[in-house]
């Protein structure tokens, strides 16, 4: 009977061979980096690819002082190192010591080329961008209904805010019918007339990935009226979809953050404007109140009736004021005419009449005082305090002026 061995003897002498083979010992393989991870040891581990197959490889962090650049999805390079085998796995990989840049995959130069042409085309131009809807209550989502993508975004969802409503279109996120249904799904939820729509799907290699990067994906998502939000992959992995779409996420549990309002947040928030409406409202009524309190007094202080009291008023202090100035005055005018009434009634004929002496008057009633204007035989009235006398000039003796 042939001998039997176990899984470890058979690992350990394959990995022998690999040791004891002085061309696996030093080998550059020139290849595509695909499926690029840079792990927190700082290890980077990654696949070499051609148009035949592929090479597993890995760098180990003591080895990346000579790296001079980041490795990135479609770069062409030359490998140095060991192929040896993981006895533990029962696989060979190549374990690089030494990465040069060799050019550009096909795939990268692929995108490139395409990425440039829709960029003169002006689809990725920011003026085209739609503003992704703060408080969306609809979400589509164009994705593999089964996957971490999908998950992630639910769970995401129904923590933030389990009232929004996602709708899921399963769509084929890899291969050569996946770009038909992308845009498939697209359309169709844009006309819906959702909130938001979230295209992606989780990480993987450019390969992968490369239904994202196809022109006629670029094409939907620059043509969905709609507001779409781009998750493809990890955060280092950057597709033509996230170019066109209206905001990039750098996974689809961002997406997710970004479509989907806090609910509990925007509670709060709206608890803290409430009060803040609460508390102005009250100080602008109170200023109102004051206002009104203002303007009562000045409609009071200006009341027809407050006014005709016044003038009222005023009035009667100015009739106080002219009958005091009427009594002054009359006073005033009585003293005077008690003055000129002692002087008239010193000058009066009457009292000189009765004092003895009489007032000569001719036939006419002219009074004489003077001899010139008598002739003898005239006659002649003189007037008594208690009547008068008809007299006649008998002669007439004219005074002798002796200062002439």
């Amino acid at each position: 009977m042939a001998s039997i061995y176990s899984v470890a003897q058979v690992n350990a002498y394959i990995k022998n061979m690999f040791v004891q083979d002085f061309l696996l010992s030093r080998i550059s393989v020139r290849g595509e980096i695909s499926n690029c991870k840079y792990h927190t040891s700082g290890h980077i581990f990654f696949t070499l690819k051609d148009k035949s197959g592929t090479l597993s490889a890995v760098m180990y962090a003591s080895h990346r002082k000579g790296l001079t650049f980041q490795l990135q999805e479609g770069q062409q390079v030359i490998v140095t190192g060991t192929i040896d085998v993981y006895e533990r796995d029962g696989k060979y990989q190549l374990y690089a010591r030494e990465i040069k840049r060799d050019g550009t995959g096909d795939l990268y130069e692929r995108f490139q080329r395409l990425r440039d042409e829709l960029e003169d085309m002006g689809l990725f131009s920011g003026r085209y961008k739609q503003p992704i809807p703060k408080y969306a209550r609809t979400v589509g989502i164009v994705t593999a209904s089964t996957g971490a993508a999908i998950r992630d975004i639910m769970n995401i969802a129904a923590r933030r805010n389990p009232y929004v409503q996602l709708i899921l279109y399963p769509s084929l996120v890899q291969g050569e019918n996946a770009k038909y249904s992308i845009v498939k799904g697209i359309r169709t939820l844009d006309e819906m007339g959702l909130d938001v729509i979230i295209v992606g799907r989780g990480g993987g290699s450019i390969e992968d990935l490369w239904a994202f990067n196809e022109e006629m994906v670029a094409q939907a998502i620059f043509e969905c009226r709609t507001p779409v939000i781009s998750a493809v992959g990890h955060e280092t992995d950057v597709t033509i979809a996230d170019y066109v779409a209206d905001m990039r996420a750098p996974t689809p549990s961002a997406a997710a953050e970004l479509a989907v309002f806090d609910y509990v947040q925007f509670e709060e928030r709206l608890h803290v404007i409430r009060q803040a409406l609460i508390r102005g409202m009250g100080r602008s009524l109170e200023r109102k109140k004051y206002q009104m309190e203002q303007c009562r007094l000045h409609l009071q202080m200006h009341h027809p009736e407050r006014q005709l009291n016044e003038k009222r008023q005023r009035l009667s202090d100015d009739e106080e004021q002219l009958q005091l100035l009427m009594r002054q005055r009359m006073t005033e005018r009585q003293h005077r005419l008690e003055l000129l009434a002692g002087r008239l009634d010193g000058l009066s004929p009457l009292k000189r009449l009765k004092g003895g002496f009489g007032f000569v008057s001719d036939s006419a009633g002219q009074a004489v005082s003077s001899v010139e204007n008598l002739t003898e035989g005239q006659l002649l009235n003189i007037h008594f305090a208690d009547g008068k006398a008809e007299a006649q000039v008998t002669r007439l003796e004219r005074k002798v002026d002796y200062d002439r």
